[in-house]
This record gives structure tokens, C-alpha cells and sequence, in this order.
């Protein structure tokens, strides 16, 4: 496959606006002729009129935006029932629009957004029947630091046979902040928004107004941002696999990665005064550059962890009891993976072969390409061991760009620097759960009209109900923690 931009820039007099049933009916015919469905999301416009908006990677590829318009209220047959990796985003669509995608299998509110916040317990759960089935009902309220969610298990004895997971406890209003503020001023919001990925998201969001104002970057800065990226993506792929060995009481794994989390982000935090990459990314560029005595820095830190890292990865993977706890347990299908829509690091692990940081490349990956890494088991184990091979391959990319990547300037644009009025961009960033994905539209003045966001958890929280099912009610804290998934990703 030829790698495609990561970022689509389009006027949007350009776009064709189809009838709701129109724009439905080229969707499935699209998906059925074998494109994969990124997104698709919808605004209200004045009235009672709303516009939808689908972002599909064709099989060669590329991306193409299907846009279409109806009433609110107005019904369209729905993707759901051939194509069930459109389930959460119609579920999302009707919620914020009123759109109504008449055939969903199970039509119920995401977020319980707006005038729905004070009817959650009005929430219909499915059930299952039987004599000896009883329910077991975890959260919203949480131990320790876990965000708000309700996960309800459908158990015959110690067999869980359905999960349902309801989030949206959260009512944060980020999508609606977006707009309040001008368009170039965002970094500080939009990198906190999920804060494991805070440089997921400020990539893709300074490319996106970068490509809104015409503003180039410089090879050396893109450079820096993959970097920054790769470093993020290692720190969290240790603190997942820190909380499986935690979970099954394997210490020294524990002890070991969380140790080895601590230098990596240290080592960020030298670069950009965070440990969380904030602050690093700008629009323009980069915030905070990486001289020679920072590379030289980097470069000793990653040898040294790459060393230490060998080590406790091979004593998990010959641990005995680690090998009875993940293989075989978790199993998600590879067809279940495809149909459902799983991406990032979870559905590769059950042998989907997709990674937009191959697919589609942006400037960094396209000098120093990364290796598409997948596993088939679809299990814990599988989670677990991708994991560690994506650490060792984002090590090997940064030796390697850092040893020959351009030097980079700190950068940021102007903050008065004008968008390109009444043009849609949508971006596409790789972070260490999947790709991230950002629409900025601008309306006639060069202003926001709409900012939709979409992180991976939104739909990769079902891909963990998928997991569970069949499994021990035990099994679901390393099911949980192998998907590793974020509650804000998905309560915007």
C-alpha cells in the first residue's frame, strides 16, 4: 500500500452534500466495497437542519469524506446491521443531532450529553435470563484514581456471558470549549484533553491549523514531534504492561517496568518540563527544541532502558504462571476485530494489520519508516507481547532518528495568523491506543464553527466487552488493563 498524507484539507463548497438516505446509502456502498470506516460524526446547523460528515480509508489507502444533510428527527436506514463498526458513532450521531438511524440494533445515549445528564439511571441494560444467572454491577465510583464508569456482568456462576460497559459520567463539554476560544490558542486545552496522550493530540491538532493557515513545518521539527510521540507511546505502553504484571502479583515485573516508565518520561520532561510531553508541541513547530547535549541525553537514556527492558520482558514471557494467566484468556477474533472496528494496539493484537503511522505516514515516518507489528492469538498474552515489540520498535526508530534527523529551531505561529474560511481538515495521528482523530471546520469569518474529536477508547471499549465474554468474572482486571483504555477518551 502507497503511504497517503495523514490529513485531509478540503473547501467544503467542494463537497458534495447528499440527502441523509443518499449519504447512507454511498457509505455502505463504500464499506461494502472494503473501506474501513475512520469516523463519522454529525453538527446542528441553524434550524432544525444538521450535516453529517463520514471519514472512510478506501482499500488502496486513501481517505474520502462523504458529507450529507437532513432535519432533525429525520430517519436514514442505518450502517449498524451490516456494518457493526458504525454502531457507537450512529449511537453518538443521533444523541447530538437528532438524526435517527432507523434498523440500529440498540439505539441508546453514549454520553447522556445535554437535557439527558439527569436520566442515566433511565439506562436500558441488557439482560440475560436463567435460573442461575445473576448480575454483578462495578462503579460508577471507583477505588484509587479510575475515573467514572459502570461496567454490569451477566454471570452463570464465575462465567461472565455478557458485559456491558456505560460511561458518561463525565459531562466536561470539551467539544463545546473548542470553540469558545481562538483557534490558535488551543494547545493547552486540546493537550489535556486525554492526558496519556496529551502529544497525540496536540500533533494532530497543530497540523490541522497549520494546514487551515497555509503554515509550513520544518522537516527537523516534524522530526521532533515523532520523537515526542514515540516517547509517549513507550512511557504508556510500560504503564499498561506494569499494571498486568501488578494484576496477577508478578512484583518483580511490576517493580521493574513502573522503574523504567520513570526514566522514560523523566527524559521528556528534560526536553519539554513535563513528564507528559505538554508544552512541547506548538503550532509551527516545536515549543522546546532538541539540542546536541538533549540528543546525546536521549540517546544514553534509551540504551541503557533498552538493556534493562530485555531483561523483565523475558522473565515475563517465561514466567510460568504469567503464561497461565494471559494465553488463552481475552480472546478477541480477528473477523470480531474487523467487525467491530477495533483499532490501534488491540486490534493488531488480534491480527489486523493497520497502523496509520504506515498507512498513512506522516513526514518523520515516511524518511524513517516503523514496522507494522501484529499478533494473531487476540489474547491477553497477545496484548501483552505487542506491547513489548512496539517498545523495542519505537526504541530502534529513535536511536535512529535522533542519530540523523535535521536540527530543529523552537517555533510557534503567530497566534493571530489567519484560517482559510469555510474549509474542513481532518487529522490523523497514531497514539500509543490508536489513531486519534481531529475535524476542525471553519465557517465564512475563518472561525471554528465545529471541532469533533475522536479517540480510539470510543470504540475499542466494546472490543473489551468482546473480551470478557466467556471468561471468569476474575479475568476481567487483566482483560481491563491488557485494552488499557481511557474513560475521558470517550466522556468528552
Amino acid at each position: 500500500m502507497t503511504p497517503h498524507p495523514p490529513l485531509l484539507l478540503i473547501a467544503t463548497r467542494e463537497l458534495e452534500t447528499l440527502t441523509l438516505d443518499a449519504w447512507a446509502a454511498r457509505c455502505a456502498q463504500y464499506l461494502g466495497a472494503g473501506a474501513r470506516l475512520l469516523t463519522l460524526f454529525g453538527r446542528s446547523t441553524d434550524g432544525d437542519q444538521a450535516i453529517t460528515t463520514a471519514l472512510l480509508q478506501d482499500s488502496d489507502g486513501a481517505l474520502r469524506v462523504l458529507r450529507g444533510s437532513g432535519a432533525r428527527g429525520q430517519f436514514f436506514a442505518s450502517l449498524t446491521p451490516q456494518f457493526p463498526a458504525a454502531q457507537m458513532a450512529e449511537r453518538e450521531l443521533w444523541e447530538q443531532t437528532g438524526l435517527v438511524p432507523r434498523g440500529h440494533r440498540w439505539l441508546k445515549p453514549v454520553r447522556y450529553e445535554g437535557a439527558r445528564q439527569q436520566r442515566m439511571h433511565e439506562h436500558l441494560f441488557f439482560t440475560v435470563r436463567g435460573q442461575e444467572v445473576h448480575e454483578v454491577g462495578v462503579g460508577p465510583i471507583h477505588a484509587s484514581v479510575i475515573e467514572p464508569g459502570h461496567f454490569r456482568f451477566m454471570c452463570h456462576g464465575e462465567k461472565v456471558h455478557h458485559l456491558e460497559i456505560q460511561l458518561g459520567y463525565q459531562h466536561r463539554g470539551i467539544e463545546a470549549q473548542l470553540l469558545r476560544r481562538p483557534a490558535l490558542s488551543l494547545s493547552p486545552l486540546v493537550e489535556s484533553i486525554v492526558g496519556d496522550s496529551s502529544v497525540a493530540y496536540a500533533w494532530g491538532y497543530c497540523a490541522a491549523v497549520e494546514a487551515l493557515s497555509r503554515t509550513g513545518v520544518s522537516a527537523g521539527a516534524q522530526a521532533q514531534r515523532g520523537v515526542a510521540l514515540e516517547m509517549e507511546r513507550i512511557a504508556m505502553h510500560l504503564a499498561t504492561l506494569n499494571g498486568l504484571a501488578t494484576d496477577i502479583a508478578f512484583l518483580q515485573g511490576g517493580a521493574s517496568y513502573g522503574r523504567l516508565r520513570t526514566a522514560i518520561i523523566n527524559a521528556s520532561m528534560r526536553v519539554c518540563g513535563s513528564r507528559f510531553g505538554r508544552g512541547w508541541l506548538r503550532p509551527g513547530g516545536v515549543r522546546s527544541a532538541i539540542d546536541d547535549a538533549l540528543r546525546q541525553d536521549l540517546l544514553a537514556t534509551l540504551s541503557d532502558f533498552a538493556r534493562d527492558l530485555a531483561q523483565v520482558n523475558t522473565l515475563m514471557l517465561e514466567s510460568r504462571s504469567v503464561q497461565s494467566r494471559f494465553q488463552g484468556t481475552g480472546i478477541v477474533s480477528q473477523k470480531a476485530a474487523q467487525d467491530i472496528g477495533l483499532s490501534g494496539v488491540v486490534a493488531r493484537a488480534s491480527g489486523v494489520a493497520f497502523d496509520t503511522r504506515v498507512g498513512l505516514a506522516a513526514t518523520p515516518y515516511e524518511a524513517q519508516p516503523v514496522t507494522l507489528l501484529t499478533e494473531s492469538s487476540g489474547d491477553c498474552w497477545a496484548r501483552m507481547q505487542l506491547r513489548m515489540r512496539e517498545i523495542d520498535e519505537s526504541v530502534r526508530w529513535l536511536q535512529s532518528v535522533l542519530q540523523t534527523a535535521p536540527h530543529a529551531e523552537a517555533i510557534a505561529l503567530p497566534l493571530a495568523a489567519p484560517l482559510a474560511p469555510d474549509h474542513l481538515c481532518l487529522s490523523i495521528v497514531e497514539g500509543f491506543r490508536g489513531p486519534v482523530i481531529q475535524a476542525l471546520e471553519t465557517g465564512a469569518d475563518g472561525r471554528l464553527v465545529h471541532y469533533k474529536l475522536q479517540d480510539p477508547s470510543l470504540q475499542n471499549w466494546f472490543g473489551l466487552a468482546l473480551a470478557v465474554r466467556d471468561n471468569e468474572i476474575s479475568d476481567f482486571p487483566i482483560c481491563n488493563k491488557s485494552f488499557d483504555l481511557s474513560y475521558c477518551g470517550n466522556d468528552l
